[in-house]
């Protein structure tokens, strides 16, 4: 299920673990905090910013 994402919003999201940019995964629908190595969900199109929610990388 394909759910739209507003990219304005995704833009003025940080990483809550780094404060670092988060990049957006469209196919996986997550947020890649590389500095974090950790990826956080979006859910029908609302971003989880949880560390505890959030999937490590790697």
């Amino acid at each position: 299920m394909s759910v739209n994402v507003d990219r304005r919003m995704l833009e003025a999201l940080i990483c809550p673990q780094t404060h670092a940019i988060l990049r957006y995964d469209a196919a996986a629908q997550e947020l890649i905090s590389e500095s974090a190595n950790l990826a956080y969900p979006i859910r029908n199109g609302i971003p989880v910013m949880l560390v505890d929610e959030a999937r490590p990388l790697g």
